[in-house]
């Protein structure tokens, strides 16, 4: 190529075009009108000599690089955090004390041996009056007899000297029966009404007992933290996070948080089945499925007794915690030996590292779930991972930034980050790839004033020939660009800016 056709041209430097979206770039204006004021004019495409490197006529130092075939991927490079993934908060649940479940329970005692009573005395008085009743039954039967045929017209005189007759003596008798039968009957009427109000305390009382059973917790007035762990400890399932009273408090694994206490009745739920299954992966037994059963009872009872605790069978809200996996202690918010009350007691995590990065929103397009990352540590050793999770809402920034979108990265070995928390690191993600692509150097490329772009080739005698190429893909990190174009292969040597 002429000096004046070189002249003519502008090396373009390696700079990347913001990308539409995740599709190949095509040679576009975009690249152009980001030259600016580049010196492009329009070239001929003929054949002509000129050297192969060294000081063009413009003044230029220059060399030359192959054109290969290779692999060629894009990536995004952002700033994140390492941390430990799935924060949260253990808290101490608000229920019932166990002096308020007792006293539910002797509410129950005291309306049960009430309607007791009462039905002792309905009892008593339904025999009076049974006993009335077959009295006046009898002495009815007597005056009819007494009062028919010859035996109406007797007569005799009782021991005051005047007349009767044994009909008339059988009629105030039963006169008599029929006031003594009106009392006890007035009596039962009244006691069924106070049997009936016993069984309305009693069903009133049982279900306050059923509400404070199911809602009993560990702790009560007075009750005091007794051991607490320190931030970085690790709690696997069956193991105490803290306790209250000499009480531990077990760790279990499962996604269903405990919302009520675990006791003999209690309806199925998944919580049971949480429990039945922690219960036989601990060795303790368990019933099969989501039902509170003997063996249910059973495995509990072992369970407290491994643990010194008295073998009840059955375990109050709040002594058992429910988290997916092993989790890592963040924050204690309470101090040794402080009263116990209903709120937060613990930030844990899991112990499962992953990277967070503040996304600007208008890269979000360019990435999504899967996308594969390297990952820069703080001792600049680097670690592979995998993008799992994009946001999908931006959070407004503040008045010098743009909004973000949370991404969320899992480490494909979680060694790699070994005890590092909300450590600044850097983050490439890989957001498009081509498996076998046609590759130059980004700063090999020239601008051309007709629109286009094109890569200065060396053929055999130092022959140098613009040839056209399409742009694909670019990889910032190497300065690369995938280029496509008939009259371009692998191996060829082209022109690119000297060192």
């Amino acid at each position: 190529m002429s000096d004046a056709a070189r002249s003519a041209t502008e090396l373009v430097p390696w700079w990347r075009p913001r990308r539409p979206g995740r599709r190949l770039l095509a040679g576009t204006a975009v690249l152009l009108g980001a030259v600016g004021a580049a010196a492009a004019v329009t070239i001929s495409f003929e054949r002509g000599g000129g050297s192969g490197g060294g000081t063009a006529g413009n003044g230029s130092a220059t060399s030359l690089a192959t054109v290969t075939r290779q692999p060629l991927s894009s990536q995004t490079q952002v700033s994140g955090t390492l941390g430990y993934a799935g924060s949260s908060t253990i808290v101490v649940p608000a229920g019932t004390a166990p002096a308020d479940l007792q006293k539910a329970q002797q509410a129950v005692s005291s309306a049960q041996a009430g309607l007791q009573a009462a039905q002792a005395t309905l009892a008593a008085d339904r025999q009076t009056l049974t006993e009335a009743q077959a009295k006046l039954a009898a002495d009815r039967r007597k005056l009819a007899s007494d009062c028919a045929g010859v035996h109406a017209a007797g007569s005799g005189s009782n021991d005051n000297g005047s007349a009767s007759t044994p009909c008339a003596t059988t009629a105030t008798a039963v006169a008599s029966d029929e006031q003594a039968v009106t009392a006890p009957a007035q009596k039962v009427t009244s006691d069924i009404g106070t049997v009936a109000a016993g069984q309305v305390t009693l069903s009133a009382a049982q279900q306050s007992l059923d509400a404070a059973e199911s809602s009993a917790v560990v702790y009560g007035t007075g009750a005091t933290y007794t051991m607490l762990p320190t931030p970085g400890t690790v709690v696997k399932r069956g193991r105490a996070l803290y306790a209250i009273g000499g009480q531990p408090v077990l760790l279990r694994y499962g996604g269903v948080t405990a919302w009520r206490a675990f006791r003999a009745g209690m309806s199925p739920g998944r919580d049971v089945a949480e429990l039945n299954a922690n219960l036989h992966a601990l060795g303790y037994g368990g019933e099969p499925g989501d039902s509170f059963g003997a063996a249910t009872e059973r495995g509990i009872a072992a369970l407290q007794a491994a643990h010194g605790l008295a073998q009840t069978g059955d375990l109050p809200l709040g002594s058992v915690v429910f988290k997916s996996g092993p989790v890592r202690v963040k924050t204690v918010q309470p101090t040794l030996g402080a009263a116990v009350q209903a709120g937060p007691v613990l930030g844990v995590s899991s112990t499962r590292h992953h990277v967070t990065v503040a996304l600007d929103a208008a890269q979000q397009s360019e990435v999504e779930a899967g996308d594969k990352v390297t990952i820069t540590l703080p001792d600049n050793s680097t670690t592979a991972g995998v993008v799992s999770s994009v946001g999908r809402v931006a959070s407004a920034g503040s008045a010098d930034s743009s909004p973000t979108v949370e991404v969320d990265i899992r480490l494909a070995r979680q060694t790699a980050a070994g005890d590092l928390d909300q450590a600044p690191v850097e983050v490439s993600i890989t957001t498009e790839s081509v498996h076998d692509a046609l590759v130059v150097p980004v700063n090999g490329l020239l601008v051309l004033a007709g629109g286009g772009y094109a890569v200065e080739a060396v053929y055999a005698a130092a022959v140098h020939h613009l040839v056209p190429v399409t742009l694909g893909l670019f990889d910032d990190a190497d300065g690369l660009v995938q280029v496509s174009g008939p009259d371009l292969h692998a191996g060829q040597r082209i022109v690119v800016p000297g060192s």
